[in-house]
């Protein structure tokens, strides 16, 4: 774990409110590790890391998120069920309410960085109420240095009260606990929850508004890594889908796995200083970078643990969202600082589990653009009696509920990036193959990986009639051969061997991406529109 002399520099908490006399400023992630221990908070692993329970909410909760409608937001955010706003005076009253919770509690503050680009920078202050969520803090946000922080100046200020209870009836929220962005104070307020993802998408959330409205830059909810010749690959993908994955590759230098933006000037940079990666079914075979990276400075969230402290990464015993939090500089192979150049290659990871789409595609700018609005996965069938069958899911921009403006601007900034820069767009399918879920089988990593370092490496060749051929019902280009590739699994058609049942499957699939995409029709272009499939079927 890094460690830094005590940092003396003390501050005060009176001008945001709270007149707490215990404030702990920049403690060090070893200060922060045992302070957790020593309060009961926390267990420490055998492998060293930090395990955490994060208490009643084990994940973000997007009904319970909300923006301050203002001046600012008013005639920009899309407001509905993702974007929903809130009141200026009640933000108001419960921020005071929760600084006053603060005033007698022991609070750790952090001040860090968003963006690596230090042209895009964004200085934030935390003030956490536990201490492993300020260590969270430091692994997710930026590190400064101890010059940088001398000078430092908070752009924005996140204030995270896991313990305080709201009062929904007189605060405005929905239930006790909250996530709201006030862009006219500059403040993401939390409170009610314990789950430490509300402190890094809050600062996404704002950074998606802030970006393309000021900077003419595009955020995006991807990974992205670099070759050894500079070229930049930017893969996005909702969870399940191999985004962390497919990024961390030995080959290749980690530029980030979550968030980044894409600037006018053609350059990707990491909005964090760390990784958040899921751990179920975790394994050292199936994921080596990320299960070495958990060590002493990590933070594992909601796993199980025996009395020696070995981690069972396959119990889901109290949620299938078990996480771990680390800095950048746990993965050995990362590029530093945490910005590409050249972005030729973007990839769009879905798991069909209806496994009619190809397992890699070549999109048009148009498919491109109708692809990223619809951000499409599928769920597997429960076991619910009577779902027999998968559930398709969409999130637009691959980022729903982190993204103020309406789909259609991100992108439409998308498409205008591609264009210019000429990158290469793929749609990857990782999920089945041979028929849906239940009927055939998950597409192997090897094969994936290797189609992958394919379009990389340029192997896939030029687009032509005897190189791809063009999907009847998606209108997608699908290459026609590929090292390390059969041939058969190539065509999604040929491995279902009953053409009747595959275009069936295919046309539900067509029907559930047209019929998503009618909320979004009237602000899409003609062009963006004609990148879906183009007709309805049995």
């Amino acid at each position: 774990m890094a460690s830094s002399k005590p940092f003396t520099k003390t501050i005060s908490l009176k001008p945001y409110g709270i007149d707490s006399k215990r404030v702990h400023y920049q403690w060090d992630p070893e200060l922060l590790h045992k302070e957790t221990l020593d309060k009961g908070m926390g267990r420490e692993a055998s492998s060293g890391a930090l395990a955490v329970n994060t208490g009643e909410f084990t994940g973000r909760s997007p009904q319970d998120r909300f923006i301050v409608k203002d001046a600012i937001t008013e005639d920009k955010v899309w407001w509905g069920p993702v974007n929903k706003p809130f009141d200026p005076e009640q933000f108001d009253a419960l921020y005071d309410q929760v600084v006053a919770y603060l005033s007698d509690k022991e609070v750790y503050v952090r001040d860090c960085f968003a963006c690596a680009d230090r042209d895009y920078r964004l200085g934030i202050r935390v003030i956490n109420e536990y201490p492993w969520s300020n260590l969270f803090a430091y692994n997710m946000f930026i590190r400064p240095s101890e010059a940088e922080l001398e000078s430092f100046s908070a752009d924005w200020l996140v204030v995270n009260a896991p313990g305080f209870i709201a009062d929904a009836a007189v605060a405005g929220t929905r239930q006790h606990n909250f996530a709201i962005l006030n862009f006219s104070r500059k403040i993401a307020l939390i409170g009610g929850t314990g789950y430490t993802g509300e402190i890094k998408k809050g600062i996404f959330s704002a950074l998606n508004f802030l970006l393309p409205v000021y900077n003419n830059t595009l955020p995006m909810h991807c990974s992205a890594n670099v070759g050894e010749d500079g070229d930049t690959a930017i893969f996005f993908g909702l969870s399940g889908t191999g985004k962390t994955t497919l990024s961390t590759d030995p080959n290749r230098r980690l530029i980030g796995d979550d968030e980044h933006g894409w600037t006018k000037e053609n350059t990707i940079f990491n909005f964090e200083g760390g990784c958040y990666a899921k751990v179920i079914n975790l394994s050292e075979e199936s994921e080596p970078e990320i299960y070495r990276a958990i060590k002493k400075g990590a933070i594992l969230e909601n796993v199980i643990m025996d009395e020696q402290g070995q981690v069972d990464f396959g119990d889901t015993s109290i949620t299938q969202n078990t996480r771990v939090s680390y800095p950048l500089y746990h993965i050995e192979n990362i590029q530093e600082p945490s910005i590409g150049k050249n972005p030729r290659n973007i990839f769009f990871l879905t798991a069909d589990a209806f496994g009619v789409l190809p397992p890699i595609s070549k999109l048009t700018p148009s498919q491109a653009a109708y692809h990223f609005i619809s951000g499409y996965t599928a769920k597997v069938a429960g076991t619910e009696a009577g779902v027999v069958e998968p559930i398709p899911s969409f999130s637009a921009c691959f980022g729903a509920p982190f993204m103020p403006l309406h789909p259609t601007k991100y992108a439409e900034m998308l498409s205008r990036k591609m264009q210019e820069s000429g990158v290469n767009v793929w749609l990857v399918n990782t999920g089945w193959t041979g028929g849906p879920y239940g009927v055939g089988t998950r597409m192997k990593l090897k094969y994936t990986r290797a189609m992958i370092h394919a379009a990389l490496s340029g192997e896939l060749g030029l687009y032509s009639y005897d190189t791809y051929h063009i999907h009847s019902v998606f209108g997608v280009a699908q290459p026609r051969s590929c090292p390390g590739v059969p041939t058969s699994v190539l065509s999604p058609r040929a491995t279902w061997n009953n053409d009747e049942a595959y275009y069936k499957t295919a046309f539900k699939l067509s029907n559930a991406f047209r019929e998503n995409f009618k909320k979004f029709e009237s602000y899409a272009s003609e062009e963006i529109r004609r990148g879906g499939p183009q007709r309805y079927a049995f």
